[in-house]
């Protein structure tokens, strides 16, 4: 068999798996896939009587690499055939008997239908330049999907959670970071957009961080495929649990977490709001995260750049969650105005105001989201408990009254739809029986004819 040299070729697939942190066999795939597309080429170029090529066409063509030697053929699986119609799929039964001196008779006989890999390396010369660009821009192409689906393999695993980072550069408003899955692991690349970086970090060249594996794109898209944040509540977590034994045995859990770790003013810093509860009596699940003297959750402010961090009992009492949310402030009364809607009031002295609300409504917005409450802070010495009752109550009423006329409309609606369903149903049913009275009608008619030309007959053989 006739093979074209490529010199070089062990260095080309050594090099290239080093420096992309690909494995030989990966290479040598996209090698293989990038001449067959060379050769595709230039098949397609010296295609003379201008013959139309579908896109599965070469399927029955294959290039073979021959590492040792440095270089590659091009082999095509053909049908045998008493008489050939398609030369790259087909070949002759008197070609494979030349080739196959042995053959005679009825054995050359039971070939036909069978298959047989054929040597088709084109000529080097005739193989050109162009084939040759093309299949160095498909090898290029095939390296980087290559490298996209072992960075998803060794990845998609790994998404929501927390990974070692180091800054190599930056690209318009992002960080591109270089990421490990593990020890004795190559880098990758990964993107840290604008919005999920900290307002407190200083992202350096060269600069460590823990960063939150967001999300793995599996698309053919540019750049890095991993997703990073540093404003994601689910680093947080992390960060907890993993100062924390008490989470990590599951003695506490965290119920629910509240970020806001780009405030919309600048004169707001980064807050977080953690809610953990505990089955055990004995344990103080707030105390446990706090740590003596604040040594526990000083690792995650630190981590964290000086975030500011609320760790507040959560407890099945909405009333009482929600008071412990709005912490630091001291709360008065919760008062759940519609449970349904759930909308409260909470009540606080003149002085604790300002703390619940929160500078720029940050602490009752964070409330807000870890409860799931829409709150409504209020001064208690000029609230208005009968006004406040009888307006919910009213709003309640017109509400009830909306439900109640909404549910008349789709019993209408309904009433509506079965009443068009009967008239058609009757127009239906005097349709088939006017068609059963026609027919009727029709075999009565033959009936009649049938029965006169019976009786005129009877009246030729009379007369």
């Amino acid at each position: 068999m006739s093979m074209l040299k490529l010199l070089g070729l062990k260095e080309l697939i050594e090099s290239i798996s080093k420096e992309r942190n690909l494995p030989r066999v990966a290479v040598q795939s996209a090698i293989r896939e990038a001449l067959l597309k060379g050769y595709e080429r230039y098949r397609r170029a010296q295609n003379l009587d201008r013959k139309q090529f579908d896109e599965d066409y070469f399927q029955n063509f294959e290039v073979e690499l021959d590492i040792e030697d440095e270089g590659f053929r091009v082999v095509s699986t053909k049908t045998i055939v008493e008489e050939v119609t398609n030369s790259d799929h087909q070949i002759a039964l008197n070609d494979v008997i030349k080739e196959v001196e042995e053959l005679r008779g009825d054995d050359a006989a039971q070939l036909v239908g069978q298959e047989v890999v054929v040597d088709v390396t084109p000529d080097k010369k005739e193989f050109g330049r162009m084939a040759a660009m093309q299949t160095k821009q498909v090898l290029s192409q095939k390296l980087r999907d290559q490298q996209r689906q072992l960075i998803q393999e060794e990845f998609q695993d790994l998404e929501a959670t927390v990974l070692q980072a180091r800054v190599l550069r930056f690209e318009r408003q992002s960080v591109i970071m270089a990421v490990t899955s593990g020890f004795g692991q190559p880098e990758v690349e990964a993107e840290l957009p604008k919005r999920e970086q900290l307002p407190n970090d200083n992202y350096r060249i060269g600069a460590t961080f823990r960063v939150y594996l967001k999300k793995v794109s599996r698309g053919q898209q540019r750049g890095p495929q991993l997703l990073v944040s540093r404003a994601d509540a689910g680093l947080v977590v992390y960060l907890f649990a993993n100062e924390v034994p008490e989470i990590e045995d599951e003695v506490v859990r965290i119920v629910a977490v509240a970020r806001e770790a780009n405030p919309p003013s600048s004169y707001v810093g980064p807050r977080t709001k953690i809610a953990v509860d505990t089955l055990d009596r004995d344990v103080d699940p707030v105390g446990a995260c706090i740590g003596a003297r604040g040594s526990r959750i000083q690792v995650v402010v630190n981590e964290l750049r000086g975030e500011k961090i609320d760790v507040i009992r959560w407890s099945p009492d909405p009333a009482t969650y929600i008071a412990n949310a709005l912490s630091p402030a001291r709360v008065d009364d919760v008062r759940l105005m519609d449970p349904e809607t759930r909308q409260t009031h909470v009540l606080v002295a003149e002085d604790q105001l300002s703390l619940a609300i929160g500078k720029e409504g940050q602490n009752v917005r964070l409330a807000a989201r870890l409860t799931g409450w829409k709150i409504d802070i209020k001064d208690k010495a000029k609230y208005d408990f009968e006004g406040e009752d009888a307006k919910f109550a009213a709003a309640r009423a017109q509400h009830a009254a909306e439900l109640e006329e909404l549910e008349e409309l789709e019993q209408l609606k309904e009433l509506e739809e079965l009443e068009e369903l009967d008239v058609e149903q009757i127009k239906s049913d005097d349709l088939e029986q006017e068609n059963q009275q026609q027919v009727n009608s029709e075999d009565n008619t033959t009936s009649l004819n049938v029965i006169g030309s019976e009786f005129e007959s009877e009246n030729q053989t009379i007369y």
